[in-house]
């Protein structure tokens, strides 16, 4: 075969390989800092509730909670802020924004947080993305110092549990409404740390409880420091608890750990954090985690396999749909980039706030070099066109390479305008050869920051 064949097959051939099925990242987030994760699923789809670390933070800097949501297991979603501390008029504190969780009931969702000194709030919505509502105007439990990493259970005879604690695990029976308590507040005396005495559960903090195959786990944040995940199982929801040993073993890259357990179109999987992006850039420890997820394996007992310290990868359980309107802040990983908000209101008068219509996310911070990559692209019988939104700062360009992020590049967008920052425009561009499923690499250059990034979608052949 001549020189002149080769150079126009390769390409192709590259092109139409596939590569999936994809593998999630470690950690799944890139453009923030994430801990505490606290999945939920609903209608086909993972939510992930997180707290959030502040870029800045030295020890613990968390003022709101975020979320994300995945399909796949593989790219995530950035829904930004869902909640803060802000929401709760009786707390008058900008850092304390701990560990969430949120259930589903009565076609509403609540919110359990904590925040130290002020005691476990309560927040609820009419749908999984807020907004956020406190209902009570005060503490759902102000029981003790241990008051924080809530986490709620509800047992198929529809008893809701809420548990939490740091020394000690507290439960208490919550009513139907969600928002109310009845019955005593128990400290479980079998994880109760007494001094002088034997800690064979090695429990510290972030309970987790679930139920499989008739069978109740808690699973916590388990021995210091560096903290593993350490679980136990029972026979009933409220104990006696059996300790059955570690779902992963403390590692002294990562002084803590904080799971949340789910099962997910048939696969079992643990999330948690650890600080791998943090380290990346700097050795000195500071509270600054990420999360991080991985599949569980169950013996036919009931009891669970020991996992690495979060170094499998999780494969991609679908593929992504390039013909829908695909945001921006969707990925398997990224770097350089991070995440900005817009908010759109509606004024009546000049100098009245106004209602607020809807928030824009945006990728920003985006320059030369800079990349996302979105996996297990399914682009079937090939595409033709592909439109992008950007709003311009500096111009620039997206280049959208395949398989690899030097790979064959089947569309480029020149971003020409250097408009403001708020004016979005959409811009066309045709798309080389392409078809089957492929990982997606989205590269930009140019120079000084360049633009906002907010959504992408192909048009199929």
């Amino acid at each position: 075969m001549n020189k002149f064949l080769l150079e126009i097959l390769v390409p192709i051939v590259m092109v139409s390989l596939s590569v999936w099925p994809a593998k999630a990242q470690r950690p799944i987030i890139q453009t923030k800092f994430t801990a505490d994760p606290a999945p939920i699923v609903i209608n086909d789809t993972v939510f992930l509730y997180t707290s959030h670390d502040e870029d800045d933070a030295f020890g613990f800097k968390m003022q709101n909670w975020l979320l994300y949501t995945s399909t796949d297991m593989v790219n995530w979603r950035d829904h930004g802020v869902v909640a803060s501390l802000k929401d709760f008029k009786w707390v008058n504190t900008d850092n304390g924004a701990w560990a969430p969780q949120v259930a589903q009931r009565n076609n509403k969702y609540y919110m359990y947080v904590p925040m130290p000194g002020f005691g476990i709030g309560v927040l609820v919505a009419d749908n999984p993305y807020g907004p956020f509502k406190d209902v009570l105007g005060k503490p759902l439990i102000k029981n003790s110092s241990d008051d924080i990493d809530p986490t709620v259970f509800i047992d198929d005879d529809g008893q809701a549990y809420l548990y939490w604690g740091n020394p000690n695990l507290y439960y208490v029976k919550l009513n139907n409404d969600m928002v109310s308590y009845s019955g005593a507040i128990i400290k479980d005396p079998q994880l109760a740390k007494v001094k002088g005495q034997p800690d064979p559960y090695h429990y510290q903090e972030g309970p987790w409880v679930w139920k499989r195959n008739g069978r109740y786990y808690l699973s916590y944040a388990s021995t210091c420091c560096p903290e593993g995940i350490g679980y136990a199982m029972s026979s009933s929801p409220t104990g006696p608890w059996e300790y059955k040993g570690m779902i992963m073993d403390g590692d002294k890259r990562s002084s803590g750990n904080h799971p949340g357990i789910i099962d997910y179109k048939g696969q079992p999987y643990v999330f948690g954090f650890n600080y791998a992006i943090l380290k990346q850039n700097m050795s000195k420890h500071y509270e600054r985690r990420s999360v991080c997820v991985e599949k569980l394996t169950y013996n036919p007992d009931g009891t669970i396999q020991k996992l690495p310290f979060w170094s499998k990868n999780v494969d991609q359980v679908g593929t992504l749909n390039p013909f829908l309107r695909t945001e921006a802040e969707t990925m398997a990983y990224s770097e350089g980039l991070k995440t900005d908000v817009q908010v759109e209101w509606e004024r009546h008068i000049p100098w009245d706030k106004g209602r607020k219509v809807s928030e824009k996310i945006f990728l920003s911070s985006i320059n030369n070099g800079d990349f996302l990559q979105v996996k297990g692209v399914d682009f079937a019988q090939g595409a033709t066109s592909l439109d992008v939104s950007v709003a311009g700062l500096n111009g620039g360009s997206i280049e959208f390479h395949v398989d690899r992020i030097d790979g064959p590049t089947i569309a480029k967008v020149d971003v020409l305008d250097k408009a403001e920052g708020d004016v979005w425009k959409t811009i066309s561009v045709p798309v080389k050869k392409i078809k089957g499923v492929h990982d997606l690499y989205i590269v930009f250059k140019g120079e000084k920051e360049l633009f906002y990034f907010d959504w992408w979608k192909f048009h199929a052949k």
